[in-house]
């Protein structure tokens, strides 16, 4: 009864053992997989937060080229306008504002 004892103890040894390495092994692959998982997730949320600043930034550009190419149209059209009254003889009145130089005291020569 002796050896059969023994061997079934050492059986039991050997299977507590290789479970044991089952675990480990199967834990090792978890833990390697969640930090894969991780940093992905990571890599991902990055992905995100770039795609929607670019997006924001993306409209804004769309936004201020639709204003400026507004006011260029405008303006074409409006210099347009005055071309045409002035090919037709018409007066165009335009404003403006000319300074005078502060006047400078020249050397008399001497």
């Amino acid at each position: 009864m002796n050896r059969i004892t023994t061997g079934v103890i050492v059986s039991l040894l050997i299977m507590a053992a290789a479970l044991a390495w089952t675990t480990d092994h199967y834990h090792g692959n978890a833990v390697k997989y969640k930090s894969q998982r991780d940093t992905a997730t990571h890599k991902l949320t990055l992905a995100n937060a770039t795609i929607t600043d670019m997006t924001k930034r993306q409209r804004d550009v769309a936004a201020l080229d639709a204003k400026y190419t507004k006011e260029l149209a405008d303006a074409q059209t409006e210099n347009a306008d005055l071309q045409r009254r002035l090919a037709s003889g018409g007066r165009v009145r335009v404003k403006g504002r000319c300074t005078v130089p502060a006047s400078t005291t020249t050397a008399s020569p001497g």
